[in-house]
């Protein structure tokens, strides 16, 4: 681990039912955003899982700096596992408690004082999604990981949640996304991880990549870096039942 990261993988493999998903990557992840993008069944998924210990890898090592910290990681999963039946300020009160934090100053961070009251089931998808950031935030860790943020939302609330998302990397907080929104992680990524068949296909700081391979864009970059074909057509070369999302 490189003296200034907060995460890192070091040869980390992981297969599902002998499929390879994620092959000897190495990579230190800083402070900043860093955006993790990729064609489906790329990795992206389960090297964020990785990350936030939500899995262990077949081989290799994920380290985590202070792992004994009150809170190490922040992890915010694709699917949200909120409970219905408790409020929002209920449901971000039970993870607050956890970290001796305050959940009214989580929701207000977030922009969803005026939802506190409302059940959980009631909420739209935007509002679950800012949940979730919520409740991957409190505690100020010092890596948060979030799984597809904007996942499902409109244009108006994917800028939302990205903008709040990336508003976590302060102070040296490391906040690891993926996202298939590549204007998105234009506007608001310091770093950017492109996988291609579990392995990284070019990593490094947002305007390095650019000038290294002459584009102006990140979604130029992903057409340079992983292909045309690839580019206009995310599928998986091969469907693995419960990996191919991976």
């Amino acid at each position: 681990m490189s003296d200034d990261a907060v995460a890192s993988l070091s040869g980390v493999s992981r297969t599902y039912g002998g499929i390879a998903v994620l092959d000897s990557v190495t990579l230190d992840v800083g402070p900043g955003v860093t955006a993790v993008v990729g064609p489906n069944g790329s990795g992206k998924s389960t090297m964020l899982g990785l990350l936030a210990g939500a899995a262990e890898p077949t081989t290799g090592t994920v380290s985590v700096t202070d792992p004994s910290g009150p809170k190490p990681v922040g992890y915010l999963p694709q699917r949200v596992p909120f409970r219905d039946g408790f409020t929002a300020r209920e449901t971000l009160a039970f993870y607050a408690r956890l970290v001796d934090a305050d959940p009214d100053a989580a929701l207000e961070r977030v922009g969803l004082s005026d939802a506190a009251e409302r059940p959980v089931e009631a909420l739209s998808g935007g509002m679950r999604r800012l949940l979730g950031i919520a409740q991957a935030t409190v505690g100020t860790p010092p890596l948060v990981v979030l799984d597809e943020p904007t996942s499902g939302l409109d244009p108006g609330m994917r800028e939302r949640a990205f903008r709040t998302a990336t508003r976590a990397a302060t102070d040296g907080t490391a906040v690891v996304l993926s996202s298939h929104d590549l204007k998105l992680v234009d506007d608001h990524a310091d770093g950017v991880v492109l996988l291609a068949g579990g392995q990284v296909a070019a990593a490094g700081s947002r305007g390095d990549l650019l000038d290294n391979y002459d584009v102006a864009s990140v979604d130029e970059l992903y057409r340079a870096v992983v292909g045309e074909s690839v580019a206009a057509d995310a599928s998986p070369a091969v469907h693995v039942t419960g990996v191919s999302d991976r």
